[in-house]
């Protein structure tokens, strides 16, 4: 006999929160079986990690607020370092949602090198789905020039064995105190981190493939007169000036790479004790294009990003890193790479690392020799994408390899001198230097008159995110492609310093016409 049981509209929502808990329980448990039998404990402990940290901190997180008002200016204020921030309000929930709240690990270092090298990473990120406003048909126009390489053609100098190939077999005598070989592996792009001729009638610019970089490494450390120095720069000039290509012009359609910072090859005495080599103050010299890493503020000189960490195979893989660094949680205001210079009194980097220790919103790096964990790439990406200000004081000289990567990591440089970009990087970076980075006067640091977290808490959070989107469209531009592979549709810091001489030499030619 059927029994009729009447069930209270109470009773009936029980058992269906019951039905419902259990089906997630259910899926929540199929799904960690997927994981484990395709991806190991680790893609669990991942999953888990991730979820827990949704729910609850780990750590208290940095907090800080960004100013609202677009009219705020900077102040000047003695610095008194109990001023600075010391209290954790537990998970920050501002700037960084903004952001983007994507909790990555390192498997986020797609592509990254040692040096100049590169890594394949198995992730990978599905480009978003296109979606097609308006389809227009539109009638192809015959090309007027047949020839896509029409006005770009370089020819390349087949150089003595001295001035490059001899230089790469004696690698590990390049540097007094780093063995260079491993940096010339793989196509000059370093080691992976586990996870000839043209016609010369066509020419419009002509390639020295010389190794001034390089070659000048072996004598800047020992007992070593000038002309030793001097010995293969002019044996190079001398070779040039013989050839018939350089009489077309005189050397002023040549160019050539440093490698180097420009001060290293323009040596004013012949005294032993003074630096570098007199490179480019030769005669012949002169009248050539120089692209070193930093200029000197010469009208040939045409300064060229460091090599960073990331070098792409495609466009997409490009496209791919910009979405992540938009994505990224920047728990940390700012942050600092580097070491101390305690034997330069006039160094702000002493009262910058203090002000980054004795701040809660500041992560700092430490690049200390015996245990230098500035050597991993890996240690450097990390700091940068946790971040939204990274620190760019000037080192060794005002230049640093260090911008580069911190636009990579879609972080905002701050500088403390012109120098240090402003005045270098005409052809990769934009002229209004306050699209992209944020600059405090050197000498306010000196004097203890600034504190850098104040004053970029300053700035306000519409300011802010416009740098941060500009740093990141600037990341192609800033990058050196894989040469084993080519970019589509994208300029990397290659294409564009070609496209740079390129013009440079049609507009001597014009003049001289």
């Amino acid at each position: 006999m059927e029994k009729h049981i009447a069930v209270s509209r109470k009773h009936s929502e029980q058992i269906w929160f019951v039905l419902l808990t259990s089906f997630f329980i259910c899926l929540t448990l199929i799904l960690l079986d997927y994981i484990a039998l395709n991806g190991g404990p680790s893609s669990v402990a991942i999953l888990l990690l991730k979820f827990t940290n949704q729910i609850h901190a780990i750590k208290p997180n940095p907090s800080f607020k960004f100013s609202d008002n677009p009219n705020n200016t900077v102040v000047d204020s003695t610095v008194t370092y109990s001023n600075l921030t010391r209290q954790v309000t537990g998970n920050f929930s501002g700037f960084g949602e903004i952001l983007g709240n994507d909790t990555e690990n390192k498997q986020d270092l797609v592509h990254v090198t040692i040096g100049q090298g590169v890594r394949n990473m198995t992730e990978q990120v599905s480009p978003p789905p296109m979606v097609a406003d308006k389809v227009i048909s539109v009638t192809k126009q015959p090309e007027t020039n047949p020839d896509p390489c029409s006005g770009r053609y370089i020819y390349m100098h087949d150089l003595p064995s001295r001035f490059n190939e001899d230089l790469l077999k004696n690698c590990r005598k390049l540097l007094k105190w780093i063995d260079m070989c491993p940096y010339m592996s793989n196509l000059g792009l370093g080691p992976e981190i586990i996870d000839k001729s043209g016609q010369v009638l066509l020419k419009n610019a002509i390639f020295v493939p010389y190794y001034p970089g390089l070659d000048v490494g072996q004598y800047l450390w020992g007992n070593f007169n000038t002309s030793m120095r001097d010995a293969s720069p002019k044996a190079l000039v001398k070779w040039l000036a013989e050839k018939p290509e350089w009489k077309k012009m005189w050397g002023r359609d040549h160019f050539l790479i440093g490698g180097r910072i420009g001060f290293d090859f323009r040596r004013r005495s012949d005294n032993d004790s003074d630096w570098g080599t007199k490179l480019m103050f030769l005669p012949e010299a002169r009248n050539m294009s120089f692209l070193p890493i930093e200029s000197s503020t010469y009208a040939n000189e045409f300064p060229i990003p460091y090599p960073t960490y990331f070098h792409p195979s495609s466009d997409s893989e490009v496209l791919q890193w910009q979405r992540r660094m938009r994505k990224k949680k920047r728990p940390y205001l700012f942050s600092f790479v580097g070491a101390p210079r305690p034997e330069s009194p006039d160094a702000i980097r002493n009262e910058l690392i203090k002000q980054c220790e004795f701040s809660v919103t500041c992560n700092f790096l430490g690049c200390y020799h015996g245990k230098n964990r500035c050597e991993d790439p890996i240690n450097v990406m990390e700091v940068f994408q946790s971040s939204v200000f990274c620190l760019q004081p000037p080192g060794d000289s005002y230049t640093r390899r260090s911008t580069f990567d911190s636009i990579l990591a879609g972080c905002i440089p701050v500088f403390f001198h012109p120098g240090s970009a402003y005045d270098q990087y005409l052809w990769h970076l934009p002229l209004n230097g306050s699209t992209y980075s944020v600059l405090i006067p050197e000498n306010k640091v000196k004097e203890k008159k600034v504190l850098v977290n104040e004053t970029l808490l300053r700035i306000p959070k519409s300011e802010v995110l416009a740098m941060r989107k500009k740093v990141i469209k600037l990341i192609p531009k800033i990058t050196y492609a894989n040469p084993k592979s080519r970019l589509e549709n994208i300029e990397d810091a290659f294409d564009i310093a070609v496209k740079g001489i390129l013009q440079r030499v049609e507009k001597i030619r014009r003049e001289t016409i």
